[in-house]
């Protein structure tokens, strides 16, 4: 029901299973919200594609020397049933620094550590470690 949180959970079990890429169908927003992945490091890239008239999401999944997924997890905030806003000043680091939220703000698509650059608040779509 949820089409962002289908494509959290495709990275997550693409990670598990040591996949090179996830394809998931193509949006606006999950498009954005994966550059914004790419963008912080938890993916290695971002491509649309389309074959047969259909429009679909290319996802390559980033992981440390070791051959270990960077993804270790990933948790969806704001939901279809429960919307969650936090102003700049509410955005907290995730896992001591470790993580990042993805926030959706007036200005596009944020991490948060640009969120509190910017000094704009919105909704948190998610956090990731």
């Amino acid at each position: 029901m949820d089409p962002i949180s289908d494509m959290l959970i495709a990275i997550k079990h693409g990670n598990l299973t040591s996949k090179e890429t996830v394809s998931v169908p193509y949006s606006k927003i999950k498009f954005a919200i994966a550059s914004s992945l790419a963008k912080i490091g938890f993916v290695k890239s971002v491509a649309k594609k389309s074959r047969k008239s259909r429009q679909f999401i290319e996802i390559e999944l980033a992981y440390d020397i070791s051959g270990k997924p960077l993804v270790h997890g990933i948790r969806r905030v704001s939901k279809p049933s429960r919307r969650v806003y936090a102003s700049s000043k509410e955005l907290r680091p995730v896992r001591q620094g470790y993580g990042a939220s993805i926030v959706s703000t007036p200005k596009g698509i944020l991490s948060d550590r640009e969120a509190r650059k910017e000094n704009v608040g919105g909704e948190v779509i998610l956090n990731i470690w």
